[in-house]
């Protein structure tokens, strides 16, 4: 299996091309607004970007917002960056911009794959966690567009204390619409979100069992974001059903749920264990560089230094790829240098992004026998 350096180059790259969307979501990290902010990078600053981007070893890009369809130029920068050969994918808001005419188009330019927001299987469980009335049947209507031009569907989902009861209805519509990818994001109290949405750490032990079962049995693939002890449930699942002993010798590929084409696919899972500021990057709509859009600790800004300058050289950054240097239990974890825990909600809970992650339950082995 190909393994990127991640010392060097990003396995992806999430650009929020703009802040500007309709929405008014609950835990939006962006903290979105309805008009575009005029600091934003421009075409010619954004194909310079792309430039460096694809000079990173090509990494995979997606765009983000906000919504990027507030951008009247967003078709011209997929284009610019797929005609460069980088795969693009993006995140558009289910509103009114999403017209049957604006993913032809995209299409046309070769975006590669589209992903939606479905927060809630249900219209009343969505609409409230996107503050706007309407935004599941627009979703709905969307998906069936992409069905209709054929293009590969992913589903995001954040999940909180507003829909964990409704997970299992939740997987039904996932399979039920044809998507081939589930992302599951799990709150991380920064933007509008709030800690007392966020589901218990037992509860995120519990889901993730649960999603470790489901990915048995359906036919699209899964992939957790900000969930990084996730890994360690698989891998713990795993050993249990070979009957094995784990070992001081874990491997990220052991935590890998191969795809149901039989292959790992290229716009879902990483080869290696992707956490913030290790083998991720987040440029925000103004040039700014984080380690990740959950992770608000800005490390340099690409319209005066060079993205892979920032990327490798940043102190940030640097010490966020070396898991040996995390504090407590997640520094001493046999886990380590497969799961980290999730480097920004570690920050959002103590404003530290080096201590442990605060909603795992798992004592690592160093510590039991103390």
């Amino acid at each position: 299996m190909f393994e990127r350096d991640y010392h060097k180059n990003p396995f992806i790259v999430i650009w929020e091309l703009t802040r500007a969307c309709e929405l008014k979501c609950l835990h939006c990290r962006a903290e979105a607004q309805h008009h575009r902010d005029p600091r934003e990078l421009s075409l010619e600053e954004g194909k310079k970007l792309i430039d460096e981007i694809y000079e990173m070893d090509n990494p995979l890009l997606v765009f983000t917002g906000g919504d990027p369809l507030m951008r009247p130029d967003v078709f011209d920068i997929a284009a610019y960056a797929i005609q460069k050969g980088v795969r693009v994918s993006m995140t558009p808001s289910a509103t009114p911009n999403v017209t049957k005419e604006a993913i032809e188009k995209a299409k046309e330019v070769g975006l590669s794959r589209w992903a939606f927001s479905l927060d809630g299987p249900t219209a009343e469980i969505h609409d409230h966690f996107r503050g706007t009335s309407g935004s599941f049947d627009l979703t709905m209507n969307a998906i069936r567009y992409l069905h209709e031009l054929e293009i590969p569907i992913q589903i995001n989902t954040v999940i909180s204390r507003y829909n964990v009861h409704a997970l299992e209805e939740m997987a039904n519509l996932v399979e039920e619409l044809g998507c081939v990818l589930w992302s599951v994001f799990f709150l991380v109290p920064t933007g509008r979100g709030k800690d007392s949405d966020m589901i218990s750490p037992v509860e995120h032990e519990q889901v993730f069992r649960w999603l470790y079962k489901l990915s048995k049995r359906v036919k699209f693939d899964i992939k957790t974001t900000a969930a990084q002890h996730y890994r360690r449930v698989v891998i713990q699942q795993k050993l249990v059903e070979a009957k094995a002993n784990s070992n001081d010798k874990i491997k990220y590929e052991d935590a890998l749920m191969q795809g149901k084409t039989g292959q790992f696919d290229g716009l879902g899972r990483a080869p290696q264990g992707v956490n913030d500021g290790n083998g991720f990057v987040f440029i925000s709509h103004i040039g700014d560089v984080y380690p990740s859009g959950l992770l608000p600790i800005k490390a340099g800004n690409v319209k005066v230094q060079g993205l892979a300058s920032i990327y490798r050289d940043s102190p940030i950054f640097k010490s966020l790829r070396n898991p040996d240097g995390y504090k407590g239990k997640c520094g001493v974890c046999e886990y380590r240098f497969v799961c980290g825990g999730s480097r920004s909600r570690a920050y959002a809970m103590t404003g530290d992004y080096l201590e442990s992650e605060p909603f795992c339950v798992y004592v690592p082995k160093v510590l039991r026998s103390k």
